[in-house]
């Protein structure tokens, strides 16, 4: 038989190979983070007709006299590249940028993938939604991520307990211009230093050079206190400060217990003296355990100042709430779930962990979007986006594939024009053999 008719035989057949993976590709151009394939080829088997020789002295060599054999399937790549991003809002997709993989996982046996159209199941575990197979990463605790990779899940209905203010701060600028505040008998109801009663407040509202400003917060039962923080200028760069006892005791906390007061010195350049301390206010209120909040004048511009102009020091940014119920939650660019819960507090349930291979172009495809490690793709290397990962994470949107259809469709031109032309060298030799039968009549 002719060797040419088996070289246009394996012709045949792997350019049809070559057809498949093209028509795989159309197939999946719209398949979420799917990832094209490529075949090559190469040289079969040769046919030694002839050895060559090495140059004899007086003439030259002969070379080697071979016959090729056809051809044969080389490999079959598949094409690593990042697919564009496509926005859908929904938060529970999520694409990666970079070369990781999600990992998901079914009872002890891992895989992974590239597609993130994840979805919440009635557990409210984190799944994919081709097959349920759970997705991994670590959990917090009270906002604290533990040791271990383990399932996802989202505890919707949770309650997060209230929290007791311990600290808050008292920035602005307080009024350099004014005179200093007359405390020896300012409305005839005794010294200042004898209480602020309603009359010397009364007094005190009139005077530019007395300010005060009021922050909720909150104790360890979630009860909300209205603490009011009163200062008054006692001399040069010299300022006075207190808790209004008053406000308190009306919202039936104990006057014996309230405390908290103190000195403001500034410098020549209007910021307060490094050597004046942080304040406390402590008091006891009913039921709950005993708060103590430290009061933060800053430093330098950014605390609290003493300047010629207009006086609007303020309190703000108390670190206690009250209790909440998980209602919502966003996915960040390092894979963190933040829950957002009714008392406005945004504490993190979990991070996706992802997974690196040195060779991930080697990994098995199994269907539904998912692979599994090979003996050349390596072993996977856990890490978090940005933490032992270079890959980000965007919340919202997905990673379509990576199918370039121009390329395809070339690609299918060219196997077409490859399996004609092995087809003619089959039919020829065919008409050679026919030849060849037809000698004897």
């Amino acid at each position: 038989m002719l060797r040419s008719l088996f070289a246009g035989v394996s012709g045949l057949r792997n350019h049809q190979v070559r057809m498949d993976v093209i028509g795989n590709n159309v197939a999946n151009v719209n398949t979420v983070a799917f990832k094209s394939g490529r075949v090559t080829f190469k040289e079969g088997f040769a046919q030694l007709l002839q050895g060559g020789s090495r140059p004899p002295g007086d003439q030259g060599g002969i070379n080697p006299i071979q016959v090729g054999l056809g051809m044969q399937i080389g490999s079959v790549d598949t094409i690593y590249s990042q697919g564009n991003l496509e926005t859908t809002g929904l938060n529970t997709d999520v694409a990666i940028q970079g070369d990781s993989l999600f990992v998901v996982r079914k009872g002890n046996q891992s895989f992974y993938t590239r597609s993130g159209n994840f979805q919440i199941d009635a557990d409210g575990k984190l799944v994919a939604p081709t097959n349920g197979f759970i997705v991994q990463g670590r959990v917090a605790v009270n906002g604290v991520f533990q040791d271990g990779i383990q399932d996802i899940q989202l505890p919707f209905g949770q309650k997060t307990a209230a929290k007791a203010s311990t600290t808050f701060k008292l920035t602005g600028n307080i009024n350099a211009a004014v005179p200093d505040y007359d405390t020896t008998d300012p409305d005839g109801a005794g010294p200042l230093a004898a209480g602020f009663n309603a009359g010397t407040r009364a007094v005190a509202a009139n005077s530019d050079s007395w300010s005060e400003t009021s922050i909720t917060v909150f104790d360890s039962l979630g009860t909300k206190y209205d603490v009011k923080v009163q200062l008054w200028k006692t001399g040069a760069n010299a300022w006075s400060w207190q808790v209004d006892p008053a406000n308190l005791a009306a919202a039936g906390v104990p006057a014996g217990s309230i405390s908290g007061s103190g000195s403001l010195t500034f410098q020549a350049d209007g910021t307060l003296d490094p050597a004046t301390v942080n304040g406390t206010i402590a008091f006891d209120p009913p039921g709950a355990s005993s708060m103590s909040i430290s009061v933060d004048f800053g430093s330098g511009v950014n605390g609290l100042t003493q300047y010629s102009s207009t006086t609007n020091a303020v309190a703000r940014d108390q670190n206690g709430y009250t209790s909440g119920t998980l209602q919502n939650f966003t996915i960040d660019r390092t894979g963190t779930i933040s829950g957002s819960f009714t008392n406005g507090v945004n504490v993190p349930l979990a991070q996706i962990v992802l997974s690196d291979f040195n060779n991930p172009a080697g990994l098995l495809r199994i269907g539904d979007n998912m692979y599994q490690e090979s003996g050349n793709s390596g072993g996977a290397v856990y890490g978090y986006a940005l933490e032992g990962s270079q890959s980000t994470l965007t919340s919202g949107a997905l990673e379509m594939s990576n199918v370039d259809l121009a390329q395809e469709f070339t690609n299918m031109i060219v196997a077409q024009r490859g399996f004609q032309a092995n087809g003619r060298v089959i039919t020829t030799s065919d008409d050679l053999l026919q030849e060849l039968v037809s000698l004897k009549r």
